[in-house]
Formats: C-alpha cells, sequence, structure tokens
C-alpha cells in the first residue's frame, strides 16, 4: 500500500512547468574571474608599493651617509629633510582628516588625564623615530638599516606576553611572543657586538650605535594602545577602563594633538641636529637640477607608495584577504627589500673581481680603489652610483670576515624572525566583511619609514586561545522580517516575489540551521483583497488573492521537490493555518526549511487600505506589538529577578538588530542581495536604511527607456549621493531599514499621521517611501546604497502607466527635497552625514530638474537655429508655442486626452531629437571644431556614459537603450514635467487600477430564474451555510479539516447568481456596518479557500485575545477606514487645486524668466555675449569666434561640475562595492546552480535488452571529450569499447584489417611542423651562419612562442568554456598537485628546447624528441601490473621503457665523441 502511494496517479504525466527559481541575472563566472583578478591586483600592489616605500626611504636614508658620492656632504640636509617630511606625511594628513571630522562629525573634549598619557607616549615615539632615522641610520650599513626597522616589535612582542598573562585562559601565542621577545633582543645583542666590538675606541659609532637601540625602543611604544584595551578588560582597573572609553569617544580631538606634537617634535629635533652636525640649512636653496631631480622622485614614489600601501592594506582586510594579500605581501617585502640592495652590490663586485682577471682582491680593497675613489662630478646613470653608494655603507665592516657575515645576518635573522613571530597571531585573526577601519587597525596613523611593520603592528590583537579566539565578537542575531505589500499584482508578478522568498527560506533554513547570522518571517499584505459574492454569508478573497494562494501552493510543491527523480510522488504538502482578523483574514504558511510567510488580507471596509497604511499596519505589528509587548509584559510583572536596566539594554540591542526588508509585489530578488543589505546595517550603526540597485523588466520601449534611466540614476545619482552625504530615497520594492531608526522619534509615529492638508497628500501619499527616508534623514539616520545587491521589478509597459507612475512621483520628489532644503540647518547639525555643502549640491539638482522644461525649450532653438539657419530669437519662439499650447490644454481636457496629446508630441520630438543629435555632428563636421559648447557637451556626456558602463560590465548592454533615452528627452524632461505639474491634484495612484468588474457599480437586472433553477440556488446556500457553520464551531486545535472537492459545485455552465465568485453586491451589503462584519459568525471565504486548496491542508485557528485587542485598538488609532465625508472630500479637492495653481504658477513662472533672460540675451548678443575663439580639430586658432551668453555659460558650467563630480563618486563607489563583493564571495557559501540528483546506489532495471549492453563509462568518457556537440555525446555513449571500432570505409572490417590508408596510416616521420621547429633550433645553434650569433635571441624568442602557442589557445578556449558553459572550482589539492607536474613539464621543456637542444647536433634533435615518451612507458608497466588481469601489451611497455633508458645511455657517449654516430 505505501508503494502505491509513493507513485503518481497518472504516471504517464510526470513532466512539468517549472519556473526559474536559480539566479539566472548574476554573471558568477565573471564575478569569480573578477575576484580572482582583483585578489591578485591587490596582493601585487601591497607587496610593491611597500617594496617601493621601504627602498625609497633606504635611499634617502643611503644618500644622508657620510661619504657617499651621488649627493655631495653639504647637501645632506637636503636628505634629512626629505626623511623628515617622510616621518611628518602622515601626521599631516591624520590632522587633516581628524580636522574635518571634529568639525562635521560628533566630538567630544578628552580629560586631562588622558591628554597627557597620549602627548607623553606620542612624543616618545615622536623623538624615538626622529632620533633613529635622522642621527642614527644614516651612520650603519644597508643591512642593518633594513633590518634594524624589524626590531621595533620588541615592545609589542613584550605587551603580547603581558596580555595573554592577564587573561585567565590557557593563550595558543603565548610561546611564539615569547620566543619573538627573546629575538629581537637577540638581534639587539648581536648588533651591538658587531659594531662595538669592531672598534671599542670609536666613542663617535658608539653613540650611533646607542641612539639606534634606544630610538627603536621609543618606537615600539608606537603601538600600545591595542595591548593596554584587552588589559584593562582583564583588570579591575578603574582608571584603565575610563582611559580606554575616553580614548573611544575623543579619538578626533586626540588625534589633532598627537599630530601637531609629532610634527612639532620632528622639526625640532631635525632643525637642533642638522647644526649640531656641522651642516648648513642654507644649502637646500641652492641645490643643482640634477640632484634636485633624483632627491624628488625618491621622495615623491616614498611618499605615494606609502599612501597607497596602507589603502591597499586596507582594501586587503576588507576584502578578507588578510592572509594572501596582506601578511605574506609585507613579510616578503623586507626579505625582498634586502635582495634588492644586496644582490646589485655583489655583482659589481663579482664583475669587478671577473674585470681583473685573476688578480686577487678582497672586499676592503674594492672599498677603498672603486667605491671611494670614484670622481665625485657623476654623469651618466643614477643606478650604479647608488649602488656604490650602498656598498659604501658595507664598507665599515669587513665583509671578507665570516665573523662580521656572521653577526650582520643573525642580528638581520633574528629581527625579521622576532617580527613574524610577533605578528603570527594575524594568520588567525577574525575579521568581517567590510571591516571597520577602527576595528581593523588601533590607530588611523601609518608610519612612512616603517611601512610594513606599522601595518602589521597596527593590527587588531586579539587573545586566541585553544578553541579559536577568544574575544573575537560575533554579531547578534538579527531578526528580519520580510514585508511585501500586493493590490493587483499579476500572476507572474506575484509569482517571482513567492520564489524569492522559498529561496530564501532554502538559503537560510530554521531547520537544522547551519549559520546564526539572521532569522526572518515573511509577511504579505494584501490590500482590498475581498469582494461582495451575491447570495453568500460574508465576503470572499478576490480573484488576485486566489491567485496569491495557488501560487503559494503551487512554489511549496516546486521547492518541496525540487531534487526529486522521475516517478516519485510529490510530497503532500503540511498543514497550514488559516485565521480570521479583525482586520479581515490570515493565511499562515510553514515553508519546507521552517521558516514562516504570513499573509495579512485586508478588508478594506474593516481596515484602512493603499499602501502606505499597510505600512503602518505591519510597522505597528512588528515593532510596536511583536517587539515591545513581550518587553511591556515582563515590566508590567515587576519580577524582582530582572534587572529593569538589563531589560532595558536587551529591548535597546533587539531593536538594533531587528530589520525590515521592504517589498513590493512583484520583486524578484536573490539571498545574496538581502545579505549585502544586512552587512551594510551589521556593520555600520547609523545606517538607518541601505537600498540595493533596482533593476526595471519588461519589454516595449517604455520599459527600455526606463532601463537606461534607472541605471544612469543609479550609476551617477545614487552613487553620488552615497558618497558625499545621503542617499534620499530608499525605494521601497527592495529596501532594509533598521528597527532603531524607525522606532526614533518623529519617524513612525509621524508616519502614521492621517493626510489633513492637501499638501500632506502630494508628500506623504504620493511618494510613501521618500517621505520615510525624509523623516530619517531629518532625525540623524544615514541611507545607503549597495550597488552589489540586486532586486528586480516590473516596470511599467504602458506609456499611460508610465505617465501616471511618474506623475505621483515627480510633485513628491520636489515637495521632499524642498522640505529637506528648508532644514538645512537643522539637518547639517542633527545629521553627520549631510553637510552645508552636500545640501548646497542637492539645492543646483533640483534647480536644473525645476528649470527643465526651459532648458529642452533652449536645446530645441537651438537644434532649429542650425537646421533653418534662423535667429536664435525666432527659433526660441518656435521651440516655446507647443509646450504652451500643450500646458494650456492639459489644463482643460481630460488626463487621457492629455496623455494621448503627449504620446503624439512626444513621436514629433524623438524625430526632432535625432535630427538634433545629427545636427550637432554635423555643425562639428561644418565648423571643423568640436569646441562649442553643445558639441563639447555631448561628447562629454557621452564619454562619461561609456566609461560608467565599463565600469558596470554586467550592464554594458544597456548602452544600446541610450539612444531611446536620448530622443526621448523632451518627452521626459518637458512633456511628462508638464503633466505631472499640471495634474498635481489628481492623488490617485494611477497605475494596476483596473475597472470594477461589470455589475459592480451598476448592477444588471438578473435574469428571471425557473422553479428548478431557484431551487437549486437556494440548496446550493444552505448547504454552504451549514457547512460554514459546522467549521466555525470546531476549536483551532481541532483536528484536522476534511476538504472535499464537492463543497462547493459549480457547474460550467451555471447562472452568475448561482456562484460564489461574482464581484456583485447587494444594497443591505453595501450598508452593512464594519463591527457586524467582523461579529458574524459565519466566515464563509474560510470554506471557499478550504474547498479551493487542494493540496494544501488548512487547519482554521483563532487568535489570541491580546492579539486581537491589539489589531481592534490599532484600528482604532491609526487604521480606521476613512469616513466617506462629502463636504471634507470637496474641500480637500479645492485646496488640492489651489495648491497645484499656486506651484504651477511659480514653477513655470521660473521657466518663463528663464528663457525670458535668454531670449534678452539673444536680442542683445553683440553687447552680452562671451566670445571664445574657434580652433579647428589640430587646435589651431581660426578666424571666427564662438558667441556664448553668459546665462547658458554658467548654467553648462555648473551641470558639468556636478556630473564630474557624480562621476568621480562613481569610481570611489565602485571601488568599495567591489570590495564588498569580493568580501562576501570569499566568506559566504553560495550556491550557484541546483544540486543534480546522486544516482541511485543499485544497478537500474534495463528497459530492454540494447540498453543492457552499454558501458557503464561511458558517460565518464563523454564528459572528457572534447566535442560539446548532443550527437557526439550521443554516439560516444553508445560505442562498445572491447570490440574494435568499425572502419568507416569497409564496415565488415575492423581498423586493423582495412586497406585504407585513412585507417592504417603510415609510421610516423619528420613532419613540416617538427622540420620548421627545428630549423629554428638549429638557427639558434652558436656558429650557424643564417642567422649571426647576435641575432640569436630571436631564434629563441621563436622556440619559446612555439612552446606557449598551444598553451595560449587552450587558455583562450577553457576561458570561453568556463564563462559560458558548465565550470566547477577545483579541490586545493587537485590544483596543487596538477600545478606541480605542470611546473615541471613547462621547466623541463623551456629547459630542452631552449638551453640544451641548440648545443646539439641535428641527429639528436631529431631522436631526443621521441625519448620524451620514457615515463609514459614506465607508468604504462605499473599500471597494467595493478591491473588483475593478464594484459597483452605488458612485455612492449617494458620493452619501450628499457630501449629509451638505451638511447638516454649512449647519448652523454655520442656527445662525448663527436662524429661517431
Amino acid at each position: 500500500m505505501d508503494r502505491d502511494g509513493d507513485t503518481p496517479k497518472r504516471p504517464w504525466d510526470t513532466c512539468r512547468e517549472v519556473p526559474f527559481i536559480e539566479d539566472e541575472q548574476t554573471p558568477w563566472k565573471m564575478i569569480k574571474l573578477l575576484k580572482f583578478i582583483s585578489l591578485c591586483v591587490v596582493a601585487v600592489a601591497v607587496f610593491g608599493l611597500a617594496l617601493c616605500s621601504k627602498t625609497s626611504f633606504l635611499l634617502l636614508i643611503t644618500l644622508s651617509n657620510e661619504g657617499t658620492k651621488t649627493l655631495p656632504d653639504d647637501m645632506k640636509p637636503v636628505a634629512l629633510l626629505c626623511i623628515g617630511c617622510t616621518l611628518i606625511t602622515s601626521s599631516i594628513l591624520l590632522f587633516l582628516k581628524s580636522t574635518w571630522k571634529a568639525c562635521y562629525k560628533t566630538s567630544k573634549l578628552p580629560r586631562k588625564s588622558t591628554i597627557a598619557l597620549i602627548l607623553f607616549f606620542e612624543f616618545l615615539v615622536a623623538v624615538g623615530a626622529a632620533i633613529l632615522t635622522i642621527v642614527a641610520m644614516p651612520h650603519l650599513d644597508i643591512v642593518t638599516n633594513v633590518a634594524i626597522l624589524n626590531g621595533v616589535a620588541v615592545l609589542s612582542a613584550l605587551l603580547q606576553v603581558i596580555t595573554q598573562c592577564t587573561a585567565k585562559e590557557r593563550n595558543r601565542f603565548l610561546v611564539p611572543s615569547i620566543t619573538a621577545f627573546i629575538l629581537i633582543l637577540l638581534g639587539y645583542v648581536l648588533f651591538l657586538i658587531l659594531y662595538i666590538m669592531k672598534d671599542p675606541t670609536d666613542i663617535k659609532m658608539a653613540i650611533w650605535v646607542g641612539l639606534a637601540v634606544g630610538g627603536s625602543f621609543l618606537v615600539s611604544f608606537n603601538w600600545w594602545e591595542s595591548y593596554l584595551r584587552l588589559i584593562s578588560k582583564n583588570s579591575s582597573s578603574v582608571f584603565f577602563k575610563e582611559l580606554c572609553i575616553d580614548m573611544t569617544k575623543c579619538q578626533n580631538l586626540l588625534n589633532i594633538v598627537s599630530s601637531l606634537l609629532r610634527i612639532v617634535v620632528t622639526a625640532c629635533v631635525l632643525g637642533a641636529y642638522v647644526p649640531l652636525a656641522q651642516m648648513d640649512w642654507d644649502i637646500v636653496t641652492s641645490i643643482p637640477r640634477r640632484e634636485t631631480k633624483i632627491i624628488a622622485i625618491i621622495i615623491g614614489v616614498q611618499l605615494v607608495s606609502s599612501a597607497l600601501c596602507h589603502w591597499f592594506s586596507l582594501v586587503a582586510c576588507k576584502m578578507h584577504a588578510l592572509r594572501r594579500c596582506f601578511i605574506l605581501p609585507l613579510y616578503l617585502s623586507s626579505l625582498a627589500v634586502m635582495v634588492l640592495f644586496i644582490v646589485p652590490v655583489i655583482v659589481y663586485y663579482q664583475d669587478y673581481k671577473i674585470s681583473l682577471n685573476g688578480t686577487a682582491i678582497n672586499f676592503t680593497g674594492y672599498c677603498n680603489e672603486v667605491v671611494d675613489g670614484r670622481n665625485q662630478n657623476l654623469t651618466g646613470s643614477v643606478f650604479p652610483h647608488l649602488v656604490l653608494d650602498v656598498t659604501h655603507t658595507l664598507c665599515f665592516l669587513d665583509m671578507s670576515k665570516i665573523t662580521d657575515i656572521g653577526l650582520l645576518t643573525g642580528s638581520a635573522v633574528s629581527w625579521w624572525l622576532g617580527l613574524v613571530l610577533a605578528t603570527l597571531h594575524l594568520w588567525y585573526l577574525k575579521v568581517y566583511r567590510i571591516q571597520r577601519t577602527q576595528d581593523l587597525f588601533t590607530r588611523r596613523l601609518y608610519e612612512g619609514a616603517f611601512i610594513e611593520q606599522s601595518l602589521l603592528l597596527n593590527t587588531r590583537f586579539d587573545i586566541q586561545t585553544k578553541n579559536r579566539t577568544k574575544n573575537f565578537r560575533k554579531f547578534d542575531t538579527a531578526m528580519v522580517y520580510l514585508c511585501a505589500t500586493m493590490w493587483h499584482e499579476t500572476y507572474d508578478e506575484m509569482m517571482n516575489i513567492i520564489i524569492s522568498i522559498f529561496r530564501l527560506d532554502r538559503y537560510r533554513p530554521k531547520i537544522e540551521p547551519k549559520y546564526t547570522d539572521f532569522t526572518f518571517d515573511a509577511h504579505i499584505y494584501f490590500d482590498d483583497a475581498f469582494d461582495e459574492v451575491k447570495g453568500s454569508q460574508g465576503r470572499h478573497l478576490n480573484k488576485y488573492a486566489k491567485d496569491l494562494v495557488k501560487i503559494l501552493t503551487e512554489v511549496y510543491s516546486i521547492f518541496t521537490n525540487i531534487d526529486q527523480m522521475f516517478f516519485k510522488n510529490n510530497q503532500k504538502i503540511t498543514e497550514q493555518k488559516v485565521i480570521m482578523t479583525p482586520y479581515g483574514g490570515r493565511l499562515v504558511i510553514t515553508m519546507p526549511q521552517g521558516n514562516l510567510i504570513t499573509v495579512h488580507f485586508k478588508d478594506k471596509q474593516l481596515i484602512r487600505h493603499k499602501k502606505r497604511w499597510s505600512q503602518v499596519m505591519y510597522l505597528y505589528y512588528l515593532l510596536g506589538w511583536k517587539l515591545m509587548a513581550k518587553y511591556h509584559k515582563l515590566f508590567k510583572n515587576k519580577n524582582p529577578n530582572v534587572n529593569q536596566n538589563k531589560l532595558c539594554l536587551l529591548l535597546q540591542k533587539e531593536k538594533h538588530n531587528t530589520y525590515i526588508l521592504a517589498l513590493d509585489g512583484d520583486t524578484d530578488f536573490q539571498p545574496v542581495a538581502v545579505m549585502l543589505l544586512i552587512d551594510r546595517l551589521k556593520m555600520y550603526p547609523r545606517v538607518g536604511a541601505a537600498c540595493g540597485r533596482i533593476h526595471p523588466t519588461g519589454s516595449g520601449p517604455a520599459v527600455w527607456f526606463q532601463k537606461f534611466e534607472y541605471a544612469v540614476s543609479h550609476w551617477l545619482q545614487k552613487t553620488a549621493e552615497h558618497v558625499i552625504g545621503c542617499v534620499l530615497c530608499s525605494p521601497g520594492c527592495f529596501s532594509l531599514f533598521r528597527a532603531e531608526a524607525l522606532m526614533d522619534d518623529n519617524v513612525m509615529k509621524k508616519y502614521s499621521t492621517k493626510s489633513m492638508e492637501a499638501s500632506d497628500y502630494i508628500q506623504y501619499d504620493q511618494g510613501e517611501d521618500r517621505w520615510l527616508c525624509t523623516l530619517l534623514l531629518k532625525q540623524g539616520w544615514r541611507v545607503e546604497y549597495n550597488a552589489a545587491s540586486d532586486a528586480y521589478t516590473n516596470a511599467p509597459e504602458d506609456f499611460k502607466e508610465l505617465y501616471n507612475q511618474r506623475r505621483r512621483w515627480g510633485p513628491s520628489t520636489l515637495a521632499n527635497v524642498i522640505d529637506l532644503l528648508g532644514s538645512t540647518t537643522t539637518i547639517s547639525k542633527r545629521n553627520p552625514s549631510i553637510s552645508r555643502a552636500f545640501m548646497f549640491y542637492q539645492l543646483f539638482a533640483i534647480t536644473s530638474a525645476i528649470l527643465a522644461p526651459a532648458t529642452i525649450c533652449l536645446l530645441i532653438a537651438g537644434s532649429l537655429t542650425f537646421i533653418l539657419s534662423m535667429h536664435a530669437s525666432g527659433a526660441l519662439v518656435l521651440a516655446v508655442i507647443p509646450p504652451v499650447i500643450f500646458l494650456i490644454l492639459c489644463f482643460y481636457v481630460k488626463s487621457d486626452t492629455q496623455i494621448t496629446i503627449a504620446g503624439v508630441m512626444s513621436i514629433i520630438y524623438a524625430f526632432l531629437m535625432l535630427i538634433v543629435t545629427m545636427s550637432i555632428i554635423g555643425s562639428m563636421v561644418k565648423d571643423k571644431t568640436i569646441l562649442t559648447p553643445s558639441s563639447i557637451f555631448i561628447i562629454a556626456m557621452a564619454i562619461i556614459y561609456i566609461i560608467t558602463a565599463v565600469m558596470h560590465p554586467q550592464e554594458i548592454q544597456l548602452l544600446f537603450h541610450g539612444f531611446l533615452y536620448i530622443i526621448c528627452i523632451p518627452s521626459a524632461y518637458l512633456l511628462l514635467i508638464i503633466y505631472s505639474m499640471v495634474n498635481m491634484n489628481n492623488v490617485s495612484w494611477g497605475t494596476r487600477e483596473t475597472k470594477p468588474a461589470g455589475g459592480a457599480a451598476t448592477p444588471e437586472p438578473a435574469a428571471k430564474q425557473t422553479k428548478t433553477q431557484k431551487a437549486k440556488s437556494t440548496f446550493q446556500q444552505l448547504f454552504s451555510w451549514c457547512k460554514c457553520c459546522k467549521r466555525s464551531n470546531q476549536t483551532s486545535g481541532g483536528e484536522q479539516l476534511a476538504v472535499s472537492h464537492e463543497v462547493l459545485i459549480i457547474q460550467p455552465g451555471s447562472q452568475p447568481q448561482n456562484t460564489n465568485v461574482e464581484d456583485e453586491r447587494t444594497p443591505g451589503e453595501e450598508q452593512r456596518m464594519v463591527d457586524s462584519a467582523f461579529d458574524s459568525p459565519i466566515q464563509c471565504w474560510i470554506t471557499q479557500l478550504q474547498s479551493e486548496c487542494n493540496d494544501m491542508q488548512l487547519q482554521k485557528e483563532s487568535l489570541d485575545k491580546d492579539e486581537e485587542e491589539f489589531w481592534i485598538e490599532l484600528q482604532k488609532k491609526y487604521l480606521e477606514p476613512l469616513q466617506d465625508d462629502k463636504e471634507r472630500q470637496k474641500k480637500i479637492i479645492n485646496d488640492l487645486r489651489e495648491l497645484r495653481n499656486k506651484i504651477n504658477f511659480a514653477f513655470f513662472t521660473l521657466n518663463a524668466l528663464w528663457l525670458v533672460a535668454t531670449f534678452t540675451l539673444q536680442i542683445f548678443e553683440a553687447s552680452f555675449s562671451i566670445k571664445i575663439p574657434k580652433v579647428n580639430f589640430d587646435l589651431e586658432p581660426t578666424d571666427e569666434d564662438i558667441t556664448i551668453d553668459p546665462i547658458g555659460f554658467m548654467f553648462i558650467l555648473g551641470f558639468a561640475t556636478s556630473v564630474v563630480i557624480q562621476f568621480l563618486t562613481m569610481f570611489y563607489h565602485r571601488i568599495y562595492t567591489l570590495i564588498h563583493y569580493v568580501a562576501f564571495l570569499g566568506t559566504e557559501l553560495i550556491k550557484h546552480e541546483p544540486d543534480k540528483p546522486e544516482p541511485p546506489g543499485k544497478k537500474e532495471v534495463s528497459v530492454s535488452e540494447s540498453d543492457s549492453t552499454t558501458d557503464n563509462n561511458s558517460d565518464a568518457d563523454s564528459e572528457i571529450d572534447d566535442s560539446d556537440d548532443d550527437d557526439m555525446y550521443f554516439r560516444s555513449s553508445h560505442k562498445n569499447v572491447d570490440a574494435p571500432a568499425p572502419c568507416p570505409h569497409l564496415p565488415q572490417h575492423s581498423h586493423p584489417d582495412c586497406p585504407h590508408e585513412q585507417c592504417n596510416p603510415p609510421p610516423p616521420t619528420i613532419t613540416e611542423d617538427q622540420s620548421s621547429f627545428l630549423l629554428l633550433i638549429t638557427l639558434s645553434n652558436e656558429g650557424t651562419k643564417t642567422i649571426p650569433d647576435e641575432q640569436k635571441p630571436v631564434a629563441l624568442l621563436c622556440i619559446g612562442c612555439v612552446l606557449i602557442a598551444s598553451s595560449v589557445l587552450l587558455f583562450t578556449k577553457s576561458l570561453w568554456k568556463a564563462c559560458y558553459k558548465t565550470s566547477k572550482m577545483p579541490a586545493k589539492k587537485t590544483l596543487a598537485l596538477v600545478l606541480f607536474f605542470e611546473f615541471l613539464v613547462a621547466v623541463g621543456a623551456a629547459i630542452l628546447t631552449i638551453v640544451a637542444m641548440p648545443h646539439l647536433d641535428i641527429v639528436t634533435n631529431v631522436a631526443i624528441l621521441n625519448g620524451v615518451a620514457v615515463l609514459s612507458a614506465l607508468l604504462q608497466v605499473i599500471t597494467q601490473c595493478t591491473a588483475k588481469e593478464r594484459n597483452r601489451f605488458l612485455v612492449p611497455s617494458i620493452t619501450a621503457f628499457i630501449l629509451i633508458l638505451l638511447g638516454y645511455v649512449l647519448l652523454p657517449h655520442l656527445i662525448h665523441h663527436e662524429g661517431s654516430y
């Protein structure tokens, strides 16, 4: 019986229609490739920049050494001055940044004790750094200078030991820290022995050595803050704890004071040392040009590379690539610097020894004769002189003695190993995605002189135990409420959002969760979900609501059986809940992975409808009832065991970690998009909302226009707002809000305000998402934009629907921006992310939007001037006439007529814009110049759009929609603005509105029924009544309801009055009161829903009494249906009309003034115009001038400035978007494609006799086969590998017996390809005359090209397949093994063909290529020996191996006796 139940009822009907549920939009392969490239670039950048920074700094140290020749001794103050600049540059940058933050953001005054302690340590560090680098290091050798910088980790290692000893748990890095401290001390001891014991009587050298040791010890105090914070946590000292708190809160002011102190101390040490060293500062103003160029290049490289290295290090940490892109490159940079300095010294020394032709000379003699004996006047290349100057620093030591070399090497190795062990904990440091800089690094300051040491030691130190990190603070589990509002969405639109929610359920399952970062509940608020049904007891769900229930059932089945095989019965959907509520009804679905999705069906007769009130409904339900009510109960109980203060902290914490994801009813998104938004809110506590990249979907010209419009808006406008201020609008279709921000003062409460004035209807109801963001910004919260978080929503496909949508958005945007601009002073003080400069930017943007109609008229006038060769003033009058006529008509005709007229004019303007575009190009060709205002504007905008699209490679195809966008500019920025402004008084929604069903407004008289029909109708109504009564008497926890298909019998040919789905309302039902509707004991919509849900079992339950009271109180206070007050409605209509008239008068008056001013300037063109000389394409001046009116010039200049700002901020935002995405890919497990069902363990039963002979390995063979054709795959999967393949020429014969040459080719000979390769080998042979010896590298280069040509082709083909076909990431072991063997093969091939074969004879070169089969023969022997069966080719394989070895044995004899073959 069970087996029968597992099979479907109709085995012939197993095919399914399943919508796309996987991510079809994100180009994962391109993103993976981009991630790999990004990590490689960052790693190389960190390594290369650290190398440049340290090398250039040590060159400055070398140039300041006494006795070097590149910079004469009297010019040493210049090098010392550059060293000082290196020390203070980071302090200057920190001072500027902290001053800006202190002025525009929150800053507090620290305590006097905190300032004193900070300044004391900063003074020690500044003195130590100046003494070490300016005074001591110029007297030391280059090896010591490279290595002693690693010794600044001495105090950090000691503090690590102390910090870990104060911790109560056993620490895993205590031994490495102790070892690091000992090694660094050992390095100092060896350094002292080397220098002091070299000449104990040299007092000056002893002073320099002592200053070096003391200075490095003082510098090591630089990173004490990181360890003090941990010590204070484990200590009972109140002073330490208050100190840490004070340092955190007052960081900006402390940085300002400490930066100034460092600058002053460094300047004092530098200013005092130069005179004491008997040097003169006057030389700084009289440096020769050659030396100035050398110094400028070195200091420029040092400053720029240090700053960039610090930034790239931050990027590496934020990308979650700490080991491969941060730690390892910095470790290797110290070794690379050492190699970079020492190798040239050794090479030059050895070359000089070789040039003496055997004359013995030691290192001391080399120093006396070559290094110190060279001429002071330098000419030619600088590099040899720099190498000799570096050599000069080593001349003090005797590099010929093994003792000196051993001591020098021992100190360098000890210091480097000490630094490695002191920072070994970084390999196990845990960081978050897009970790904040202040959480990654203890100090904002980096040290230009100790770039890699400062970056490694400044990184956060955590006490790590055997159980990984002890102090790694995990984020609290966030609660995300997905809240979607629905109304009249289509079936496909609702399918998109339901699939998206079920995707998230699979991504973060509640049953056996693998992650604890967040949990979620989904809520759908369905507006106006009920209809009156004639002859029914109560209102029924309308067709949209029933479609939603059907979609839920369908999607549930898809996600439950997504990995099932054929002929397995779909799992029965588990029992779900249906609940009657005071606002209508509720359907609670438990998704397959345990998360809940709740559908709230709203009855507009019971609760206020429309989108904003649905949002108010879920805000108060989720945040007011679910979040606050449980804490209110705990406060109300006054339990003595409950700490009230702790309870307040828990409440605040939960508000902070509760998010609401606002969705539209047609939004399609991936779980990755939600995670990226959650990252922003988790990482930055002052972010109140974050939105993603919204992609419009659909087809048709209207959608194509919107795609490019959305792209430009997100690419440039939103990124600019995010970078220089705050995003002003977080769209309600896909935005994440923080509960703490929504529940703040003047946000949620004010958002629930009912519109009373005419302006309220425009600002509150027409753009509710923008108004909510306005409230958040006013309260001081930040709104952000994440470009990597993609969501897709349906866009209006109809011209009328698009105009009606923008008719709502335009006035709402204008009202909210003006509201913000009016509160500039308050917002700039309260919101740290918004400055007056940003508000000025918004002022210019809104001014440009207001003057857009006049600007379009000027654009059209300019085109008419060029096309018709008429005067500019006349063209302007002609261009203004059509918009004025359209404006007048809009005040008198209906909106539909207005849209029709706008559509016709849009087509005319589109053709005109095409002519305008061609005319601008024609004017450039005619005038032979591109330096006209219109030409510069068009070309600059085209370049900006193209580069911006290239920066968004996954959206570059949207450039093709840009042409449509350009020709539709008059329609969008002239006609649409006129339409939206004139129809401002129309506050209807405008989209997704459907006409009432026939009979709803004017019900038609029903046809007379026969007695039989009347009896049948009465019987069906009575049966439905009884059924509803029976179900209403069951308890919520009762037994499962058995739903029958015959509860509601609807005949295909029955009359409308006999059905229960008609949208008709009787006069009695129209007058029914709301309370009586809810109190009715019979709710037939539940029975209707249960009867129609054949695949889903619905269990009726009831609300909790407390929750029911909550809904009743909420409805009374905020959501009571608006009364039909005709007098008030008439007043609002009049007020809206008056407001429309006032705003339109001001709006179009400003445009008229702009046009009149331009018209006046055009009339008096000779007196007021600006004349600019015209130049041709060769930038040569002509005799003509270009005339520009001043107003137009200022407007173009301002517009160009705003576009440039947007363009630069786009670059900045793209970089940080890439950082976030790479970090996400490195830390989050993403399922890119559905898992294929595993084959069953037991052998399947064959369907036919022919199938039983199929080879089981054929599938594997076909996968390895390089062919991608389906027919090749089919043939290869059914071949018999035991029998020889049939001959295509003689089917009765196998290949060995075939007489055809194609089947039995002759033995291999030297082909043309092989002969050409051997000719290249011959040409590279020394002594051949065809190519002279000095041109042999050309032949060797060609040999290299032969070797890599196949690799290039394979790379290209594999890359194409990886991008456009299935590809998976290999395991690390597999990748390592393959790369190891490929490395061996590549090295062997290069050595054989490039190095060895050009020195052999032609016969050997022909024959030795056959010797590469040696390992193949050996592996054949091993493979056949491991097989259990007897092999027929074992003996040939052994013979082949022996013969090849014999050939290798004869080869040396052949080479030794030339000519004997």
